[in-house]
C-alpha cells in the first residue's frame, strides 16, 4: 500500500498521465470534457479537455435562447409575440412538439418547449423570426459567439442536429452558460423549469440534475450520438455558485453522476479553504476571455524538473527518473495540485479506515503499468488507497491493481465515472 506522502510525491506524475495517456484509443472516451467556474469571479476550478472540440448537440439550444432574449430586451419580441411555423420548422424530426405549417406559437410557449422539451421544431421557428431562415440565424449565433468571447464556436442550426461543422468546446459552453445567467436574470428561472403543457400535452424535463442535486436550478441538456451525453448546470450552495459543463457522458445517469461529483468536490474545497482549489485561469465574464494566472517563479532553493514526455509512449517506458523525485524539485503549479490531492485524501482517510469495498482497475503484465495507471484513477476520483498486488496465473505473473478502503456507494460511483472518463473498472468487496 503507498503512504500518504509517497501519493503526494507522485501526484505530479499523474498530471502528466493523465494528459498524455488517458486519451490512447484503447480506454479513452474521446468525446469526454467537463469545465467547472466560479460564477462570481470567473475562476476555472476543473477543467478537463475544455478546449477540445465537441459536438454541442442541444447545448444549441441556448444561444437560441440568448438571441430570443436579447430581442426581447431590444423591444423586438415581447412573450406575448406570435411566431409562425413554416414547412421547414414542422417538419422537423424529435424531440419536438408536433407543430404544423402555419401553426404559430407564442415566445412565452416557446421558451419552455426549447428548456424541457428540447423541441427541435420551435428552434427553427425562433430561428426564422429572428433572422429570416436558419442558415442566416446561424450566422448571427456564430457572430453573437465570438462577441461573447466562444472563439472555438461555429453554429450552423438551431438546434443542434447532427452537424459535422457545428462545434464548441465545454470552456464555450461554460461562457455561454454564465453569460446566459448574467445578461438575461430576468428570464433565468426558466431553466429550472421541470414540466410545461402545450396543446393538452404535458411534456417532462430531460434535466433531472434540478431534481436531484442539492443547490442546481438550471441549465440544460443535450444528445446527439457523435457528441454523447452532454450537460450545462449552474448551482448555488450558501453564498457561492459554480456553473459546470460536462460533455460526451456515456449514459444520461452517469453523466449526472459524474457532474453531481465535480459539484460536490469543488463545493467542498470551497467552503473548507478556497487555496485547495487550483485555478488554472480566469474567465472575464463580460468579454469571455481567459487569462492565465500569474504564477511565481521558482526559488533559488527549488528548481524545475522536466521530464520528457512524449504523447505516443507505452506506459512500460515511463522514465525511471520522474518516479523518484523529491517533493522539493516538483513545480509550484504541480505543488498546488498535489496539495489538493494530499487535502482530499487527508479528509478522507478517517471515513475509510472501516471500509471493505475496491475499484478493480485491471491486471498488468509490468508492475510500473499496474502503478501508472492505478494513479491516474485515483487522480480522477480522488478517493481509495492504491494497492498492487502480485498474482500467478498460468505460470505468468501479473500485478492486480485496486483502489481500497471505499464504502459501497463510494466505490459505485467512482467506478461510473471512471467508465465515464473512459477506464474500464469493476467494484469488488
Amino acid at each position: 500500500m503507498f503512504s500518504l506522502k509517497y501519493t503526494v510525491k507522485m501526484g505530479f506524475l499523474a498530471l502528466f498521465i493523465f494528459f498524455f495517456f488517458l486519451v490512447s484509443q484503447v480506454q479513452a472516451n474521446p468525446r469526454y470534457a467537463s469545465v467547472v467556474i466560479d460564477a462570481d469571479t470567473g475562476e476555472v476550478l476543473h477543467e478537463s479537455r475544455a478546449d477540445a472540440s465537441r459536438y454541442p448537440a442541444s447545448l444549441t439550444k441556448m444561444m437560441t435562447l440568448y438571441l430570443l432574449f436579447e430581442a426581447m430586451r431590444q423591444g423586438e419580441k415581447t412573450l406575448d409575440s406570435k411566431m409562425k411555423v413554416s414547412a421547414l420548422a414542422a417538419s422537423m424530426p424529435q424531440t419536438n412538439i408536433g407543430l404544423r405549417t402555419n401553426d404559430t406559437i407564442s415566445v412565452r410557449q416557446a421558451i419552455p418547449a426549447l428548456i424541457v422539451r428540447s423541441a427541435n421544431d420551435v428552434a427553427v421557428v425562433v430561428a426564422e423570426a429572428l433572422g429570416g431562415t436558419e442558415i442566416k440565424f446561424g450566422r448571427m449565433m456564430t457572430d453573437k459567439a465570438r462577441n461573447l468571447g466562444m472563439r472555438s464556436t461555429t453554429f450552423l442550426n438551431a438546434s443542434g442536429l447532427p452537424d459535422s461543422k457545428q462545434k464548441t468546446t465545454a470552456r464555450d459552453m461554460v461562457i455561454l452558460s454564465a453569460r446566459l445567467q448574467k445578461d438575461f436574470p430576468q428570464y433565468y428561472h426558466y431553466f429550472s423549469t421541470q414540466s410545461f403543457k402545450y396543446k393538452g400535452v404535458t411534456y417532462n424535463s430531460h434535466n433531472r440534475m434540478v431534481r436531484n442535486t442539492k443547490g442546481v436550478d438550471g441549465m440544460k441538456t443535450g444528445y446527439i450520438r457523435a457528441s454523447g451525453f452532454n450537460v450545462a448546470t449552474s448551482a448555488k450552495r450558501g453564498n457561492r455558485r459554480l456553473i459546470a459543463v460536462v460533455m460526451g457522458g456515456r449514459a444520461a445517469a452517469t453523466r449526472d453522476r459524474h457532474m453531481t461529483h465535480l459539484l460536490d468536490r469543488t463545493f467542498a474545497s470551497m467552503a473548507t479553504n478556497r487555496r485547495h482549489i487550483q485555478v488554472s485561469s480566469v474567465i472575464d465574464l463580460r468579454v469571455g476571455r481567459t487569462a492565465p494566472i500569474p504564477r511565481s517563479k521558482p526559488g533559488t532553493s527549488r528548481h524545475e524538473i522536466k521530464p520528457e514526455f512524449k504523447p505516443n509512449a507505452k506506459l512500460d517506458s515511463m522514465p525511471e527518473s520522474a518516479l523518484l523525485l523529491e517533493e522539493a524539485t516538483i513545480s509550484p503549479v504541480i505543488s498546488q495540485a498535489t496539495e489538493l490531492e494530499a487535502h482530499n485524501k487527508t479528509q478522507k482517510v478517517a471515513m475509510m479506515d472501516s471500509s471493505s469495498w475496491a475499484v478493480q482497475i485491471g491486471t498488468f503484465l509490468a508492475y510500473d503499468s499496474a502503478q501508472t495507471q492505478s494513479l491516474v484513477a485515483s487522480y480522477l476520483i480522488e478517493a481509495g488507497d492504491i494497492v498492487i498486488t502480485e498474482v500467478e496465473t498460468n505460470n505468468r505473473k501479473l500485478y492486480r491493481a485496486r483502489l481500497e478502503g471505499l464504502h459501497e456507494g463510494q466505490a459505485r460511483a467512482a467506478c461510473q465515472d471512471l467508465v465515464l472518463q473512459g477506464m474500464e473498472c469493476l467494484v469488488v468487496r
